[in-house]
């Protein structure tokens, strides 16, 4: 998935193809494979929730009703979104989900699907959960031919697709969560196209408004307060946070005003916006064109009506003039990118503005440099703007970009959305409230499907999962017991060795077995992981990555390698040479020089000589040589 190109033409035949189709278009994604950088951008049309409606009414909620609180996975620029996970059905199946406030239904691949891309989780089964419904057809929803069943369809800006049928069964949100288990309603996929096939995430969780929503649906049923909430992390870490259902919100939280009948998605009202103090030369009216300024979770960068875009480039490009203006990593795109920052996220202030975006009410949100660079792939402490114009639409659209480390909370009761800059990787303690207790909800089952040994569950806390931090880490290791013999095992070691390099998301090069032992039917093994390449360590964003793999059971085996466990995964900082190892190797690197050097000198003086002997007698071509007869061996 790569970056989006709001131009014109693309805008209009768009536009045609989705009248035509009547397709409800939900947030779009794309993806470049030369930058490999990856972005999701909103729906250029509003959604059209025709495929299922739920009971009109809303009545009043139970006093202090609980919220789900569940962790974010992957990263931003990495991925181009963010997942979650979302067990359904009884027993349990576990799904990775985009959070997309941009789409309504929540959707993931069926095991009735015939053209559904490989992704992180076995499809879904609807005969092997004893809770699963189909949602007859009715007279609120779009049926099948056959006029048995409620069916959806969604259509993408970039052409991708997604359709299926609607069913309804158990949902459960993890350990952190209070909330209990509810039944909700949710698309069996039966086909999809474009990057939803190629994706390696299962599906999409639909926060918008709705009545697919699952914010909706469970709003509808009374169980949580209209309210939700997404911390993205920051530069140097993917994952976060989301809530669903309300939380009390911090003393300086910034609100300002979004009205659901402005736009079908969620909509700030944005004033100006400042570049190291200065606000910029723009009738305010610019950033209320088209859907107005959107806010989607879905979208990676963000994207400003050409005016707009012009006055912040040219006010950041003057507040840097410090810094070396460089070609960006992409040459597909015409990056504006700047050399010279460094490398320390936290001292980028000192070298890139402030920006701050005013709303109508006067309140601000200050944007520090990494909620609108990105990292430069190809030169270290080089940084490119990560906000681009939005073509011709009038729409001024802010992705995740602009609220990495920030609580944004989407209070659709009172119609407003907050902003809180914080560390998103310690979202709960900066709250002042610890987590619920990590019991599992009824029938979450943290068992892989060949046998009944148990995974090692979620560390409890915050959705940190014992992430690295601010550390060089050197490499990572794990221990993993399978209920195989050492003869059988011994001969699949390669077999496994690839299918943990494809499910932690390495080269299999990174995979190194550590250590192998048995102990009757059962075998232990211990793995490591290192980084990419000829680097010396890895970054704090993979690092986090696979430990969030290795925490939330992300590696699946195929059913012949029996039952096993992950337990004990840790990383290794970079061990430091004593003096004595540095001594050690100054001198042999010293020896090495002289011996080359030494070595060189000798088969020069060999070549010069020789040029300085008599030339060896020769005769002439014409002269006839008489021809020696080979001798037999004796």
């Amino acid at each position: 998935m790569g970056r989006a190109s709001f131009t014109a033409a693309f805008t209009i035949v768009s536009f045609v193809f989705i009248l035509i189709n009547n397709y409800d278009v939900v947030s779009c994604l794309g993806f470049s494979n030369s930058s490999h950088r990856t972005t999701m951008f909103l729906p250029l049309f509003p959604p059209k929730d025709t495929s299922y409606r739920s009971s009109p009414s809303r009545r009043l909620l139970q006093k202090s009703p609980p919220n789900a609180r569940m962790a974010l996975h992957d990263d931003l620029l990495l991925n181009g979104y963010y997942t979650t996970r979302l067990w359904i059905g009884t027993p349990s199946q576990r799904f990775a989900l985009i959070v997309d406030t941009g789409s309504t239904v929540t959707y993931v691949p069926c095991i009735t699907c015939k053209q559904c891309g490989k992704h992180q989780d076995p499809r879904f089964q609807p005969e092997m959960s004893s809770t699963y419904q189909p949602v007859k057809c009715n007279i609120d929803c779009t049926c099948d031919n056959e006029r048995e069943q409620c069916i959806y369809e969604r259509q993408y800006a970039e052409m991708s697709s997604s359709s299926g049928v609607l069913g309804e069964d158990i949902v459960s949100f993890g350990n952190q969560s209070e909330l209990a288990t509810q039944r909700a309603v949710f698309g069996c996929e039966n086909r999809e196209t474009g990057d939803l096939y190629s994706q390696h995430a299962d599906g999409i969780m639909g926060l918008g408004r709705g009545d697919l929503s699952i914010v909706d649906q469970l709003v509808e049923k009374h169980v949580i307060s209209d309210s939700f909430s997404l911390c993205y992390g920051g530069m140097d870490f993917g994952g976060g946070a989301m809530v669903l259902g309300g939380i009390k919100p911090p003393e300086d939280m910034v609100f300002t005003n979004s009205d659901p009948v402005r736009s079908p998605y969620y909509n700030i009202e944005l004033k100006e916006i400042h570049v190291a103090g200065k606000a910029l030369n723009l009738n305010p009216l610019v950033f209320d064109g088209n859907h107005g300024t959107v806010l989607d979770s879905g979208t990676t960068y963000a994207y400003l009506p050409e005016a707009a875009f012009a006055a912040f480039k040219n006010a950041v490009m003057k507040a840097v003039h410090s810094l070396k203006q460089i070609e960006g990593p992409d040459p597909n795109y015409k990056d504006i990118c700047f050399s010279g920052a460094g490398s320390d996220i936290s001292q980028l202030s000192k070298a890139f503005p402030p920006v701050d975006m005013v709303f109508t009410n006067g309140r601000k949100l200050s944007l520090s440099p990494e909620n609108y660079l990105f990292r430069h792939s190809k030169v270290r402490g080089a940084y490119c703007l990560g906000i681009f114009q939005n073509g011709k639409d009038a729409t001024t659209l802010l992705g995740g970009i602009i609220v990495r480390n920030t609580l944004v909370t989407y209070d659709r009761e009172h119609e407003t959305i907050g902003f809180w800059k914080t560390n998103c990787s310690e979202l709960w303690g900066r709250l002042n409230s610890s987590p619920p207790p990590p019991a599992l909800p009824s029938g979450l089952d943290n068992t892989n499907s060949t046998g009944s040994m148990a995974s090692t569950l979620v560390p409890s806390g915050s959705p940190g999962y014992n992430a690295p931090g601010e550390i060089i880490v050197g490499f990572i290791t794990f221990y993993m017991s399978l209920s195989m013999n050492y003869s059988d095992l011994k001969l699949r070691i390669t077999e496994l060795t690839h299918l943990i390099a494809q499910e932690l998301g390495v080269n299999i090069a990174q995979v190194h077995l550590m250590n192998f032992s048995t102990k009757g039917n059962d075998s232990l093994v211990k793995w490591a992981i290192f980084p990419a390449g000829s680097a010396n360590y890895m970054s704090n964003a993979a690092a986090t990555e696979i430990i969030h793999r290795l925490a939330e059971t992300r590696v699946r085996l195929p059913d012949t390698f029996g039952s096993y466990r992950i337990f004990e995964w840790g990383f290794e900082r970079l061990p430091k040479r004593t003096g004595w190892q540095q001594s050690y190797l100054i001198v042999v690197i010293a020896l090495s020089v002289v011996l080359i050097l030494g070595l060189s000198a000798f088969l020069g003086l060999l070549i010069w000589r020789r040029g300085q002997e008599s030339p060896l007698p020769y005769e002439r071509v014409e002269t006839v040589v008489r021809e020696q007869e080979l001798q037999p061996l004796t």
